[in-house]
């Protein structure tokens, strides 16, 4: 079996063309080039399982504020 010769290629082309018409093709290959961007992030992001991906179920609690005291608010006025 040989190769597509540039005569098959056109051929395909044509039909495609025909199928989807002129206006619906850029729109089929926006999604096509979304899904694909989709799943290379898909496959970049972390998987849920991972340790990193999770964080802890406890974070650690800050140091409690203490609020000014009235004596040290007046000595300031």
């Amino acid at each position: 079996m040989e190769a597509l010769s540039p005569f098959h290629l056109i051929i395909i082309l044509a039909v495609i063309v025909l199928l989807f018409g002129g206006k619906k093709i850029p729109e089929v290959m926006r999604g096509l080039g979304e899904g694909i961007r989709n799943f290379k992030d898909g496959m970049n992001a972390p998987h849920p399982s991972s340790p990193s991906a999770n964080p802890p179920a406890n974070p650690p609690a800050a140091a409690p504020t203490v609020p000014p005291t009235p004596a040290a608010t007046e000595e300031k006025k």
